[in-house]
């Protein structure tokens, strides 16, 4: 990691059970590294973390403090404590599956930004992802020739929206109208699904996507929908990302449960 402070991305391929206890505190010393090694990087280079099996324990703080996560469905697991130690200290049965897997990250902690089917797909996609990001935060992302006609005019655009305030409309449709060759890397797709996040690109160049998701609680923004979005922004604004919001809200929500949030 110090190393990849010379101005490279770093991606952490992670399957680890977590600190070797025998080792007592020197191990825990020395995830401490990672973690100051983890923080000096951020904003500064792109970290990625991928999660290629089980990881507990001090092998998953590493990943949660990177700008990106990515897991594996049916075999990658982010907890701190296995479901054994929380079966005889709370008494409670809970499955790998349950406790961290990549369902429950991609979809209700929001820890991971996506769950591909294999090691396989999990690795081909991040080469893909990496092309949309620059090897640090004093260079921009590489352009990339397009085949669209900037002067082109999609006539589609003026009926794609309804008249009726009421009625809902896909956001995606129109994301692949907007962008490229109608590409669009999503991240967190079913965490807080009221907003969408993404990388795509526009005259060649790498943008990132934030827009209201009408078809989902109306696109309004909730706790969950505004850290997404949150933590999104400031990574494209420390690497020189621009963003393009595309808004359709009807405004906060208002129900008991965002208040108390």
């Amino acid at each position: 990691m110090d190393m990849a402070m010379a101005r490279v991305p770093i991606i952490g391929i992670n399957d680890s059970g977590g600190a070797r206890t025998q080792e007592g505190v020197n191990s825990l010393a020395g995830y401490g590294e990672v973690f100051q090694s983890n923080v000096n990087a951020s904003g500064v280079i792109p970290q990625i973390s991928l999660i290629m099996g089980p990881c507990a324990g001090g092998a998953v703080y590493s990943p949660a403090l990177t700008d990106f996560t990515f897991m594996v469905k049916n075999s990658s697991y982010m907890f701190i404590t296995r479901p054994d130690v929380v079966k005889k200290v709370t008494y409670e049965d809970v499955s790998f599956e349950d406790l961290g897997g990549a369902k429950m990250h991609t979809s209700k902690t929001g820890v991971a930004d996506f769950a591909f089917n294999n090691d396989v797909e999990m690795l081909l996609k991040m080469r893909e992802f990496l092309t949309f990001l620059p090897a640090n935060n004093q260079e921009p992302p590489k352009s990339v020739p397009t085949c669209n006609d900037v002067n082109e005019i999609d006539e589609s655009l003026n009926t794609l929206v309804p008249n009726n305030t009421n009625t809902p409309y896909d956001m995606y449709e129109l994301i692949e109208k907007v962008c490229d060759e109608k590409k669009f890397f999503e991240l967190k797709p079913d965490f807080a699904r009221n907003i969408i996040i993404g990388f795509s690109r526009i005259g060649g160049n790498t943008v990132g996507i934030v827009a209201n998701q009408p078809m989902h609680l109306a696109g309004c923004l909730d706790i969950d929908s505004s850290r997404k979005a949150a933590r999104f922004v400031r990574f494209c604004d420390a690497f020189n990302i621009p963003i393009i919001t595309l808004i359709d809200i009807p405004g906060f929500c208002v129900w008991y449960k965002s208040r108390i949030q």
